[in-house]
């Protein structure tokens, strides 16, 4: 079965056909095997969510100055994302999640920021949609696919009621539509499965907003491809397994590597018809051991995404997800991912 989000000369786009990812109608990694296992057809991606942040409440907004200016600035923070979406893509990086809602801005919890691109009844927040078409521009030419999350638990409360959630998807993704960002992935909602206030975005109820995307279709035909996410080592329910259009795994929970790739052969097992699995968030590394969840990934034909926080005691320059963020490849954690990806994606060599 051939699932395609579309194909034109002038974009970049991103298809499915069975288990792989084609970027411009040819499979990622074309060709490439690293220690037996193939990789082509992966999407490897790191957790980005925060490049278009912003804190509309001036209580705590205040937590995330730079230390350089004493100030948070969510232009700067943007601007400094899309700089490095290149040097990323030259490492091997064929993918990143952003969410229109964040993450965490400290790792994990939530503390009364507000940090939504939607507005309370679900219209869209022009300032976010400035700073989000710079990055969907600038990763379209690089040709960077995005996984594009909606919803994250902690913010979805700032929407009123459900409809307000409802006509913030429609809002979305008919914008997504009328810009043709080809290279876009939905992703309804970062772990649905834990503290949503609004019911429809729980997992009992998300697949009406899953089939509702499911209906866009880009302007030359094609669906736009829909998924959402589960906490970390949690197997999503069989029949969102086979709702989605691409599964999405967490690795983060699971302690170790063979039990990664157990969660992923038992999702596989759940599938009526072959699609992508892709882990989007895992924060466990070890990436100088011969064993580690990226390599495991890998081995059970899963593609994986680096999840990075600032840990305690760490400065500035660690983490792509604590808030200010330095989005170079500065820190040993960072330059240790990087310098495995490439070696996985240009393979053997």
């Amino acid at each position: 079965m051939m699932l395609v989000a579309c194909h034109s000369r002038d974009v970049t786009t991103v298809s499915i056909e069975g288990e792989k990812f084609l970027i411009n109608g040819r499979p990622t990694y074309e060709g490439v095997v690293f220690e037996g296992k193939p990789v082509e057809g992966l999407l490897m991606n790191s957790r980005m969510v925060q490049g278009i942040f912003d804190d509309l409440n001036p209580v705590t907004r205040r937590r995330f100055a730079y230390a350089d200016t004493q100030l948070w600035d969510p232009d700067r923070n943007t601007d400094e994302f899309v700089r490095q979406i290149p040097i990323w893509y030259e490492y091997g990086l064929r993918a990143f999640t952003l969410n229109l809602q964040g993450g965490s801005p400290l790792g994990y919890g939530n503390e009364g920021w507000i940090n939504s691109a939607f507005q309370p009844d679900g219209s869209l927040d022009i300032e976010y949609l400035k700073r989000l078409e710079k990055v969907l521009d600038v990763s379209q030419s690089t040709g960077m696919v995005v996984i594009l999350g909606y919803f994250y638990f902690g913010q979805d409360e700032y929407l009123t009621d459900e409809e307000a959630v409802q006509n913030a998807v429609e809002q979305m993704t008919n914008w997504l539509i009328n810009k043709d960002y080809q290279h876009v992935l939905v992703e309804i909602a970062n772990e649905c499965d834990i503290y949503y206030d609004h019911e429809i975005l729980k997992p009992e109820n998300i697949g009406a907003l899953i089939r509702k995307v499911q209906t866009y279709r880009w302007k030359n035909g094609g669906k736009v491809l829909v998924s959402t996410s589960f906490s970390g080592g949690v197997l999503p329910p069989k029949s969102l397994l086979n709702q989605v259009d691409y599964v999405l795994l967490h690795g983060n929970g699971v302690d170790q590597p063979v039990d990664l790739k157990r969660l992923v052969d038992l999702t596989r097992d759940h599938l009526d018809s072959p699609k992508p699995i892709v882990i989007n968030e895992d924060d466990h590394f070890d990436f100088d051991k011969e064993d580690n969840h990226f390599k495991s990934a890998v081995e059970a034909y899963a593609s994986w995404g680096y999840f990075d926080y600032r840990m305690e005691g760490e400065d500035y320059h660690h983490g792509f997800q604590s808030i200010p963020v330095d989005w170079s490849i500065n820190s040993p954690r960072k330059q240790a991912f990087f310098q495995q990806l490439k070696k996985i994606t240009t393979g053997d060599q």
